[in-house]
């Protein structure tokens, strides 16, 4: 209760020291924020001789092992990330459309086109924002 009164004060002061404006939001119209989540760690690619090409992918869509897309256990279906090959400093911008990669310690499964794109050949350690 203490605390609250003295908070109550403090706010009441600030409220009548001059040139205080109430509205301090007058004319914000929106504020726009990033957030970006950053993991490192193993990523595979999948499409090329596995049967995958040209099967539904967990978001519906047809896989396609030619097109900048990717597989991700939790990130949203549609979302962009940028997966950077640590190796070599390459990048790419790929689009979730498919759930994977299910083996212990990778978090991202790109097509075949995105590993070439990044010079990846079966495995590499990678960033992704």
């Amino acid at each position: 209760m203490i605390r609250f009164a003295a908070a109550l004060v403090c706010a009441c002061i600030f409220a009548s020291a001059p040139g205080y404006s109430q509205d301090i939001f007058a004319g914000v119209r929106s504020i726009e924020v990033t957030m970006t989540k950053v993991e490192s760690c193993i990523a595979s690619h999948y499409g090329v001789g596995d049967g995958y090409h040209g099967r539904r992918t967990a978001s519906g869509e047809r896989f396609n092992t030619h097109a900048m897309t990717a597989a991700h256990r939790t990130r949203r279906f549609g979302s962009r990330v940028t997966v950077t090959n640590l190796a070599n400093g390459r990048s790419v911008t790929v689009r979730i459309n498919d759930r994977g990669p299910f083996v212990r310690g990778r978090c991202i499964d790109l097509s075949h086109a995105a590993a070439r794109a990044i010079g990846m050949g079966g495995l590499a350690r990678v960033t992704v924002e």
